[in-house]
């Protein structure tokens, strides 16, 4: 992130300065303008990532905070968290309302 921003500042001083010379700067626009498609790919990867792993931590948390512990089955609590279990030979992949998953392997 940082070599795209240093990039970025280079680029729109090359554009200033070629626009003060009345030179043609659309190759330097277009350039400025892919940067910015590659910052906001690169922002948006970095929040998806971080966001999964904040929301497995925030249930995490929550039960932890639980005063009681969960011994039975309690179809409200489930129907609250978990939008879907899928059960393979092998595994189970729990999918949460949270559009987070695991897999739990047998």
């Amino acid at each position: 992130m940082a070599d795209i921003d240093r990039k970025f500042g280079e680029l729109q001083k090359d554009l200033l300065r070629f626009a003060n010379l009345k030179v043609d700067y659309n190759d330097t626009a277009d350039e400025i303008y892919s940067l910015r498609e590659e910052k906001y790919k690169a922002l948006t990867e970095e929040a998806e990532k971080k966001g999964p792993k904040e929301r497995l931590k925030e249930i995490g948390i929550f039960f932890n905070a639980q005063s009681v512990i969960i011994e039975d089955y309690d179809e409200q609590l489930v129907r609250k968290l978990i939008e879907r279990i899928t059960v393979f030979a092998d595994r189970l992949t729990i999918e949460f309302k949270s559009s987070d998953e695991i897999e739990v392997k047998q």
